[in-house]
């Protein structure tokens, strides 16, 4: 279905939404009209990652004449929300936005980022994956921002127990429902993994690596495609592998699945990159027993993978000095010194992949006896398969988290593809109910 309608109407739904429990912009952001004296550019940058004043203080080292200032903000949804409310008012935005990969479609829709494409150095786009890139562009020719970190997935499991049961690591899908059956044939206490129904961002990465992109542009159109046979088929296949018991349906980041991963009990963990941090926190008994391989795949052969989670770094709309926002923002997540700080500082996993090399030359603290761990990931994440996030990312994921509790808790199968549908049902009806013009 496609829906027919400019993107900035597509804006004005989502950003009313999120307006509506707007809060004040305050006094920590605003791109200044004017240059302190001696013609210095003050640079504004809202982002809640860690290691941004790290980042700031060494690129104000070397550039006097263009100065960065850190404002620290909540996360997600409320930073999202903050800077629509200084874009509504006309006034109080910062130049650099952290942006969420799937908030950019959102924002671009509001009129609150700025392509940069013919302002950014020379290159930049031969830096990243062309899954990340496409992040960014949302498939066009405009640029709204450069990738900073991202979530490649992959597969996590217990070394110890895998060679204790004789199990092989799975490199497709086929093969991981065997090992799951077979490890829980063997200990009936134990499973490789669970469907968590409460992280949709961990279910659209697998979608992503399946071929699925559940929104698309063309011109001034949107089309949404969640109910795509990409994505039919991984909640055909998680709906197999719960109904028939031979995986958990609980969610994940709770106590009893941490107790799990470090019991033992979760054997394995479908993830992305940022895995390590977590499991050091959450099962920290568990040191040097894990390990981690490629996500398996729908062919063999095949070495595709999905995002969950990751941000861009973008100039926004109320910016007066775009071409310094645009070197700044450039030089932070594309050159060597901005990339290990990135790294070594924030604990990102930088989207630069000739950069990671150097960053990352060692392996996670959690993972001691993997050495070629981000060796294997950078691999990895050149492989992100192109998805396109659309200006109603929360009516979709909230669809998610409601149907596929649903579909979890009944154990069925068919269940997980009725999830699907109802996701695209609500999406485009969302969608409608805002007066777009949806046509088959």
């Amino acid at each position: 279905m496609r829906l027919h309608h400019g993107m900035r109407l597509a804006a004005v739904v989502a950003a009313t939404a999120l307006l509506a429990t707007a809060c004040s912009s305050g006094d920590d952001g605003g791109s200044d009209d004017t240059e302190s004296a001696g013609g210095k550019v003050e640079l504004t940058f809202w982002t809640w990652a860690p290691g941004m004043d790290e980042v700031a203080a060494a690129w104000n080292a070397a550039n006097p004449d263009i100065q960065v200032t850190v404002n620290k903000q909540d996360g997600g949804d409320p930073a999202v929300t903050k800077l629509l409310t200084a874009i509504k008012a006309g006034s109080g935005a910062p130049d650099i936005f952290q942006t969420e990969y799937q908030k950019i479609p959102t924002l671009v829709s509001s009129d609150a980022l700025l392509d940069i494409a013919d302002v950014l150095p020379e290159g930049t786009a031969d830096h990243f994956a062309d899954g990340t890139w496409e992040s960014v562009t949302l498939g066009s020719d405009a640029v709204y921002g450069v990738p900073q970190d991202s979530g490649p997935m992959e597969l996590y499991y217990r070394a110890d127990i895998f060679e204790q049961y004789g199990l092989e690591v799975p490199t497709t899908w086929e093969q991981y429902a065997q090992v799951a059956e077979q490890l829980h044939t063997a200990d009936p206490t134990k499973y490789l993994g669970t469907f968590s129904a409460t992280d949709a961002g961990w279910f659209t990465g697998l979608a992503q690596q399946a071929g699925a992109s559940w929104w698309g542009i063309d011109g001034d159109a949107w089309s949404v495609e969640i109910d795509a046979e990409p994505t039919q088929k991984v909640a055909q296949y998680w709906g197999d592998l719960v109904e028939r018991g031979v995986i958990d349906n609980k969610p994940m980041y709770t106590p009893e699945w941490n107790a799990a991963l470090n019991d033992g009990t979760q054997a394995a963990w479908v993830s992305a990159i940022w895995a390590p941090g977590v499991l050091e926190g959450n099962a920290p008994d568990t040191v040097g027993k894990w390990a981690m391989a490629p996500l398996p795949q729908w062919n063999e052969g095949d070495e595709a993978t999905g995002n969950w989670g990751g941000s861009a770094s973008s100039v926004t709309s109320q910016s007066k000095h775009p071409e310094e926002a645009a070197e700044f923002i450039a030089w932070m997540n594309t050159s060597q010194e901005g990339v290990n700080i990135l790294a070594q500082e924030g604990g990102l996993y930088p989207a630069d992949i000739p950069g990671q090399a150097e960053a990352l030359a060692a392996p996670p603290a959690f993972f001691p006896n993997q050495a070629d761990f981000y060796t294997v990931a950078s691999q990895i994440a050149e492989r992100v398969q192109p998805f396109t996030y659309g200006p109603n990312v929360n009516v979709a994921f909230s669809a998610y988290n409601d149907e596929f509790a649903k579909a979890a808790e009944s154990r069925k199968a068919s269940a997980f593809v009725d999830a699907v549908a109802t996701m695209q049902s609500t999406t485009l009806g969302d969608l409608e109910n805002a007066g777009f013009t949806v046509t088959e």
